[in-house]
């Protein structure tokens, strides 16, 4: 057998400490080597055992989980898992904690349905799982088996494809594990007439508007949270929410998105696959897929459908890449038209989408309304 991940489990509450101590123990590959009450407790333990992982409150007496992980990335980087209640409310600490650091940021279990507490366990074991091996960097250096349903659990497969007659194309993007920066990255460099776009990012419910707002504040395009009927034009992109599939549909020569719920498809809601069936359904060779940096292989057989479809298809290179999975399996399925580092994908989707600058809009920024 393999070497257990280690794991240091930091919170102030002795109920979720133990509760997430039986969490992660409930997977063979995984042994909780501490639990602490406040950095202070967790340094101690540190000095004598350097866990693998690190799963890490925000709220926390004496010092805050903010504080120590910068600590942490600045001094001796190890993979932090954020586990905190502020992620239900799309607090700023939360996006504050990816920027520091963070691999990736989870809702803390709660005592709930059976159901909720399976979907926990699912995605709590599966974020330290990926912080293992996701590449981590000193702060502030910025960063460029159960089994798992498929889309057909959200939406079936079609017996052909549905025949395209309009010309407008569609950028649909999946990413995980890293995909805030790179979606950084990427949609700032989008000018504002650019294609529209349907995103799927890993996030917890409520998380992916605030993390939409600041990406608004910071691109030309418009970025937007997505809500059901949200129409996809021109110079918007729409983020799926957290904890909701995402599905493209078409109405004539409208696109637009429906927000729905389902079960876990490739472990996660929202799901890339589910996005990207869609797509290949109801656009086809009217768009354009990009899937990046993430953990597991959501969204490598939606992308290999829009592939068939006639869309055009980008990953993200293994060099710039956080965590190669997603990326790769695409690639492995033969889903993938090129293989590109993330600083070249803007250029590319602008070509592929035949994109001509429009002169009289790049003199100020203009923000697209609903």
């Amino acid at each position: 057998m393999s070497k257990k991940i280690k794991v240091l489990v930091v919170d102030d509450s002795a109920v979720v400490r133990q509760t997430l101590k039986e969490v992660l123990e409930s997977d063979k590959r995984i042994e909780v080597m501490g639990i602490a009450s406040d950095p202070f407790v967790a340094a101690n333990k540190m000095r004598k055992v350097k866990p693998d992982v690190i799963t890490l409150d925000i709220e926390m007496p004496n010092m805050d989980g903010l504080t120590f992980l910068k600590k942490i990335m600045t001094q001796h980087p190890i993979p932090v898992v954020i586990c905190s209640g502020l992620v239900n409310k799309g607090s700023e600490e939360a996006l504050m904690a990816l920027e520091y650091g963070a691999v990736e940021i989870i809702q803390k279990p709660r005592v709930g349905s059976k159901l909720f507490l399976e979907e926990s366990r699912i995605r709590i074991c599966d974020a330290v799982r990926a912080a293992t091996v996701a590449k981590t960097k000193k702060f502030p250096e910025p960063m460029p088996a159960e089994p798992k349903l498929t889309a057909d659990a959200v939406l079936a497969q079609p017996k052909k494809n549905t025949i395209i007659n309009t010309t407008e194309k569609i950028v649909a993007i999946g990413t995980s594990t890293g995909g805030t920066d790179a979606l950084r990255m990427l949609l700032t460099s989008m000018p504002i007439d650019s294609p529209g776009m349907v995103i799927v990012q890993h996030m917890p419910e409520n998380f992916t508007k605030a993390f939409a707002q600041r990406l608004n504040n910071d691109c030309r395009i418009s970025i937007k949270e997505a809500e059901n009927k949200d129409t996809v034009i021109r110079g918007r992109a729409l983020i799926a929410p957290g904890n909701n599939h995402m599905l493209l549909k078409r109405s004539g020569s409208r696109y637009y998105v429906e927000v729905i719920s389902g079960p876990l498809v490739c472990r996660h809601r929202p799901s890339v696959d589910v996005l990207f069936r869609s797509v290949a359904r109801y656009a086809g060779k009217n768009a354009i897929g990009v899937i990046m940096t993430g953990m597991g292989d959501d969204g490598a057989n939606g992308l290999l459908e829009m592939k068939t479809a006639g869309a055009f298809t980008i990953a993200q290179d293994e060099s710039t890449s956080v965590i190669f999975g997603m990326p790769h399996e695409a690639i492995k399925l033969g889903a993938v038209d090129k293989v590109l580092p993330l600083n070249n994908i803007a250029d590319t989707i602008l070509k592929a989408a035949q994109y001509k600058k429009l002169e009289s809009v790049h003199s100020r920024k203009k923000k697209m309304s609903s």
